[in-house]
């Protein structure tokens, strides 16, 4: 009789801006041959040192609205006034040969995955705290003053949907929260850890900060 090939797990990993999801995903993926990273189609800007086909496709809305008319994605949403999605053929193709993908998407996109995919792995990562994510943000040097206390904004309603995650993870120490993501995905199911105080601590801190932003911004002193 023969064997039922195995399936790959389907690991979904969200998280705030400025958390360093890219850079825990690049490691998990260097640690291991049987991990597949699906690159995301978005219509922003390249950033500088990102490569077309390597960190996202980037492309023309129409041609994402094209792909979405063909239902050529396997999420998209919206963000910060870009579109982002998952091409569908890639996730599905290295599935079905057993390799387990990882999709780095934000929140919207994720639910929509794991509604059509219950069997998906939710990883919400985050910083330790809020002020360690503004410093972050501040220190990569990407967006302006305005841009991130919107992204600060967006966390603050992201931030009540990681309850719906099946992990909340922090990196803090990059090598730890690599190991725990590790773990995570051999050892699933191995319940949730999910601590909603933290959220909540999180979350004010967040709001107290973007006044404080607000605050410098009306009276010029940013």
């Amino acid at each position: 009789m023969a064997l039922l090939k195995k399936t790959g797990k389907l690991v979904i990993i969200s998280g705030f801006s400025g958390v360093g999801k890219g850079t825990v995903v690049q490691q998990l993926i260097g640690n291991a041959d049987h991990y597949a990273l699906s690159v995301s189609m978005t219509t922003r800007q390249p950033r500088e040192n990102e490569k077309h086909g390597v960190h996202y496709y980037f492309v023309k809305d129409e041609v994402f609205e094209d792909m979405i008319e063909k239902n050529g994605f396997l999420e998209h949403a919206g963000y910060v006034g870009n579109y982002y999605g998952t091409p569908r053929a890639f996730v599905e193709e290295n599935r079905e040969k057993g390799i387990d993908v990882i999709l780095e998407i934000e929140v919207q996109g994720a639910l929509q995955v794991k509604r059509r995919h219950p069997e998906a792995i939710m990883i919400f990562i985050t910083t330790p705290n809020a002020r360690e994510m503004e410093r972050r943000l501040t220190n990569r040097k990407t967006d302006s003053y305005e841009k991130i206390t919107s992204r600060m904004e967006r966390a603050v309603v992201e931030a009540e949907h990681m309850k719906e995650y099946d992990y909340v993870v922090i990196n803090d120490i990059l090598d730890d929260c690599v190991r725990t993501i590790e773990e995570i995905i051999v050892n699933e199911p191995a319940g949730p850890r999910y601590d909603p105080k933290f959220k909540e601590r999180f979350v004010q801190s967040l709001k107290e900060i973007i006044i404080e932003r607000k605050n410098c911004t009306e009276f010029g002193e940013m």
